[in-house]
């Protein structure tokens, strides 16, 4: 069963990253052709770049093959791609895995639009199969959407939610939500957060509070604090998550839509400008759609 799981998994990544796999391998095949001319280095580059692995990583990883032409020069296409592969899985940071204390609390930041309310029920899924009590505080008070959709979702998975009216202060419902989290010794505690733009000083001034809040109840919480970022986006979502990091000390990142873009190669961008670790993949809209992050297993599905 555990292996099915990994295996269905590994499937719903491939699928996911298919378009940026088509861009990527296609067009590096087309390229390089049976013997790669040196003087395409630039349209090799280029590519790397079409493929959202920001300018630092695609210039390190083009001047990594102008080195190897350089001793190899008869190098064959699958030779560049296996290189390729091997140097983009060297930047990769691993999952980091945290073996939870009960109650273990995460905090779940992002800017609206990028699927932080679906993820937080993917979550929820995710530590309900693993036979934990989990616990949802719906601290986005600022859109009456967000929370009818995050108690749908509560009602659809038989997860307990802690919520306010429209408006409410977001620090007192996260109070709330870790008071009946350690009273009622739930396992997971799970704290959504109005989305909020990484432009937005105040609203980033509002995280620190909640953060300030939950350390109240439980001194060492939020034990984690994972950023969710569209796929979509490309090179803004360094943006948004290095101006994140500056309000909030990141733990990990959840990367979304990865299924609806060409720019996969945005995790390896993030990865080696910021280097924060990324815990999961969205890979589709359902209960079930989230992949605990495998750099192997990432690398592969971008290439094979």
């Amino acid at each position: 069963m555990i292996f099915k799981t990994l295996k269905t998994g590994y499937q719903k990544l491939k699928n996911a990253l298919s378009k940026t796999r088509s861009l990527l391998r296609g067009k590096l095949l087309a390229l390089f052709g049976e013997r790669f001319d040196p003087a395409k280095l630039d349209e090799l580059e280029q590519l790397l770049y079409e493929a959202d692995l920001g300018v630092a990583t695609a210039q390190e990883l083009t001047a990594v093959v102008r080195e190897h032409l350089q001793l190899n020069p008869e190098a064959s296409s699958e030779e560049l791609i296996t290189l390729l592969k091997e140097k983009i899985s060297a930047k990769l940071l691993p999952r980091k895995e945290i073996v939870p204390t009960s109650p273990h609390v995460i905090l779940i930041v992002g800017v609206n639009g990028n699927g932080k309310t679906t993820t937080i029920a993917k979550l929820a899924h995710h530590y309900q199969s693993q036979g934990k009590r989990v616990l949802i505080g719906a601290a986005d008070t600022f859109r009456a959407a967000a929370l009818e959709q995050l108690e749908t979702w509560a009602n659809t998975l038989n997860v307990d939610l802690v919520r306010g009216q429209p408006g409410a202060d977001p620090a007192a419902i996260a109070f709330d939500t870790l008071t009946k989290g350690v009273t009622k010794q739930y396992d997971i505690i799970l704290i959504d957060t109005a989305g909020r733009l990484h432009t937005k000083t105040d609203l980033m001034q509002e995280l620190a509070k909640i953060n300030r809040t939950c350390q109240k109840v439980l001194p060492e919480s939020p034990h984690e604090t994972l950023l969710v970022l569209d796929a979509t986006v490309g090179q803004n979502g360094v943006d948004q998550a290095r101006t994140f990091s500056e309000h909030t000390p990141l733990t990990g990142l959840i990367l979304t839509k990865l299924d609806g873009s060409a720019k996969g190669g945005i995790a390896i961008s993030i990865q080696n400008t910021l280097h924060i670790p990324i815990q999961f993949i969205g890979t589709g809209e359902g209960k079930e759609d989230l992949t605990p992050f495998n750099p192997e297993d990432y690398v592969s599905a971008l290439f094979d």
